[in-house]
């Protein structure tokens, strides 16, 4: 069934594994492979896996029902849904603004990182995978503008088709073999000398490396590889029907998107002990561990494009769902058709996606952070900051409040929608928690970043 919105149909996914794999495909990307063993490293390894896993459940889980209850309540995108949900004469639907920003300031770096998986993909694939270098990558304008306009042209592309033939099905065949190919590379890791050490420094807390630094960065990392707080998980929510309770769709989801990330660590922490490689090298862990892992390994060629592989699959099952979440918004304020929305979405994006592409070469002489002592930073660092400590947090907190808030949408809207169809429900004992705990704790987690970054 499709409901007419602005003068068009909302189109609708095709099946409800559909919407767990999309929704689970936007949440599972650079943030699990990419960031997360990186940030691991940086921070204590065990120690912050186990704070990770506590902030999905604390604040993770009850932000993700909360968006997809307004999503699936309005059928819009948060720029429509808060319009359609706010009480007369409130200011709410402002936020959705900021949450169309967030979408693409993601982008104007996502698509960047992405482009670097397809280049380490490419040679390991032409067997140039011994000369690859992070630095002389980064610092190649011409190969970083390519790759990321690749990138851009094949989202846009997908998205171009109806929901149902492009995105959902695109997404269906990416994330099946995704998971095949890391429990391939995990099973390849766990036979590598130093398995039982990495095992160790990434399963074992030392709680003595519990900081508040860490909570911080556990909380924006929960909040960035499930794409809270910028309305994506609303967007999707809007597609589905009725028939599924929004509590049990979210712990699938939450469920799928962790096991990538557990496994991510499994495969790269085995591997950075057999080599001597230092686990807190910070972004460019992924790249330089595992080109050396590779290269140092019989079959490293074949074993090394598999992975990275993977790595654009899960890359891009977030580009496709981000691009979407732009589209959507920008299609109800404009009213476009999908292929002119696709076009113009995507000239766009790729134009504000430059300045991060050119970051570490043409523009490398803009440090945006210098001014508050912090050399050497790049675009990169800027938008992440934008994104991961500013907008993400901030957004969870509106969308929390508006969903239990009289001046909001209000609680009795919220659980009931949450908790209409069949499956797990959302229990109605955590009133008290949605509306005085969970604010709370995340303004509080963000304090403490905003403090702990400009100090």
């Amino acid at each position: 069934m499709e409901k007419e919105i602005n003068g068009q149909s909302r189109e609708r996914q095709g099946s409800r594994l559909g919407f767990i794999l999309l929704s689970a495909g936007c949440a599972i990307g650079c943030g699990n492979v990419w960031k997360f063993p990186w940030m691991c490293g940086q921070y204590g390894g065990g120690a912050f896996v186990l704070v990770y896993l506590i902030c999905l459940v604390l604040l993770g889980i009850p932000v993700m029902v909360a968006e997809f209850a307004l999503g699936r309540a309005s059928q819009a995108s948060p720029v429509a849904m808060y319009k359609k949900l706010e009480p007369a004469g409130s200011k709410w639907h402002v936020h959705g603004y900021f949450a169309l920003a967030g979408n693409c300031l993601l982008m104007m770096f996502y698509t960047t990182v992405t482009g670097w998986m397809i280049n380490y993909f490419a040679k390991f694939v032409a067997g140039q995978n011994q000369t690859l270098g992070f630095a002389d990558m980064i610092g190649n304008p011409s190969l970083n503008v390519i790759c990321m306009g690749i990138t851009v042209v094949l989202g846009f592309i997908v998205l171009a088709f109806n929901l149902q033939g492009g995105l959902e099905r695109v997404t269906k065949i990416m994330m099946a073999i995704l998971m095949v190919l890391m429990i391939v590379l995990a099973i390849h890791s766990f036979t590598l000398s130093g398995a039982g050490e990495g095992l160790k420094f990434y399963l074992l807390p030392d709680l003595t490396k519990i900081t508040p630094k860490v909570i911080v960065g556990a909380m924006n990392q929960a909040f960035f590889t499930l794409s809270l707080g910028i309305g994506s998980m609303a967007i999707f929510g809007s597609y589905i029907g009725k028939e599924r309770s929004l509590a049990g769709e979210s712990l699938r989801i939450i469920g799928l998107d962790t096991f990538v990330a557990i496994f991510a660590g499994l495969i790269i922490f085995p591997a950075c002990f057999t080599y001597d490689i230092e686990a807190g090298a910070g972004p460019s862990l992924l790249f330089e561990s595992m080109k050396t892992v590779f290269n140092n390994m019989e079959g490293g060629r074949i074993w090394g494009a598999l992975f990275f592989l993977f790595m654009v699959f899960a890359a891009f099952s977030t580009v496709l769902a981000v691009f979407e979440n732009i589209l959507a918004c920008v299609r109800e304020l404009t009213g476009w058709s999908r292929p002119k929305g696709c076009l113009i979405c995507g000239v766009g994006l790729f134009l504000l996606s430059l300045p991060c592409a050119l970051g570490y070469s043409t523009l490398s002489f803009i440090d945006p952070f210098a001014i508050v002592g912090k050399s050497g930073t790049a675009f990169l660092d800027l938008w992440d900051f934008l994104v991961s400590n500013c907008l993400l947090p901030l957004g969870a907190l509106i969308f929390s409040i508006f969903c239990v808030s009289k001046k909001g949408w209000g609680w009795d809207n919220f659980i009931a929608e949450a908790n209409t169809g069949e499956g797990l429900k959302f229990p109605k004992g955590l009133k008290n928690y949605m509306m005085f705990v969970l604010p709370v704790l995340i303004a509080i987690i963000f304090v403490m970043g905003m403090i702990d970054f400009f100090a």
